[in-house]
């Protein structure tokens, strides 16, 4: 494959949602993949890249292994690729890590994109409220339950996962709870970008409202929306501002 690779360009992008999503975006989704690892020096997914994902004990989550090729055939050629385990997919590790190569991800982390230094975190758990789905994370990652979740069939444990998604259910419109949870993050990121000088760029996902703020004196907060609906991503080049863009079949 011929490849372009400007000096440091990241794409950064979340919430595909493989699994739950139209095949038209699904097919969308990897034409953009294939277009990154033509320009960028390293991709970003930020959390949620599938409805659901998890490493049994006698194998992995099925109907993955399309995509799962081509980001290893992404890897190989050259370009690394940073998945972030999201409230979806955070149940990773040594498949995702050693057989396609990802570097992958559970918890949120300071590092360097394209001259910009950024914290990166899918955004699940970060600021207020949300006070259910909070003492639900910590007893869905706590060891116990990954054991005994990890005993299951990869079938029986898929199809649970399937019952309690509820990403088809997501309108192109947010509803107001979910403008609420968009709001919320946003004021958490802002006061976390002034609080701390040092940073950038803090980049977040979750919320699957597209989201880009110049906070000023140099920083900037960018939620990168997701592929259910908006195709939207972040492009970060060296010596430009962040951009957050809507894939209409080209990266600029």
């Amino acid at each position: 494959m011929h490849r372009i690779q400007p000096a440091q360009t990241v794409l950064v992008t979340s919430d595909v949602h493989l699994g739950a999503i139209s095949s038209e975006q699904e097919q969308a989704f990897r034409a953009w993949l294939e277009q990154a690892a033509e320009v960028a020096s390293r991709i970003v997914l930020n959390g949620d890249l599938f409805d659901f994902w998890f490493e049994y004990r006698w194998g992995n989550t099925h109907g993955h292994e399309i995509a799962l090729h081509q980001l290893r055939e992404i890897v190989d050629g050259g370009v690394p690729v940073i998945l972030m385990g999201g409230n979806h997919d955070w149940w990773g590790g040594r498949y995702l890590r050693d057989e396609v190569g990802l570097d992958f991800h559970q918890d949120p982390i300071v590092t360097e994109f394209a001259g910009l230094k950024t914290f990166l975190a899918h955004g699940d758990g970060l600021g207020t409220g949300d006070l259910r789905y909070r003492i639900a994370r910590l007893l869905l990652r706590g060891s116990v339950t990954r054991w005994a979740f990890g005993m299951l069939p990869p079938a029986l444990g898929d199809w649970v996962a399937r019952e309690v998604s509820h990403t088809e259910e997501r309108r192109r419109n947010p509803v107001a709870a979910e403008l609420q949870r968009a709001a919320a993050l946003e004021t958490w990121a802002i006061t976390e970008l002034k609080d701390r000088p040092d940073l950038d760029l803090l980049l977040l996902g979750h919320t699957h409202v597209p989201e880009i703020i110049d906070v000023g004196s140099g920083q900037w907060y960018i939620n990168t929306g997701d592929w259910v609906y908006h195709r939207s991503y972040a492009l970060l080049r060296e010596g430009e501002a962040p951009r957050l863009i809507e894939w209409t079949g080209s990266i600029p």
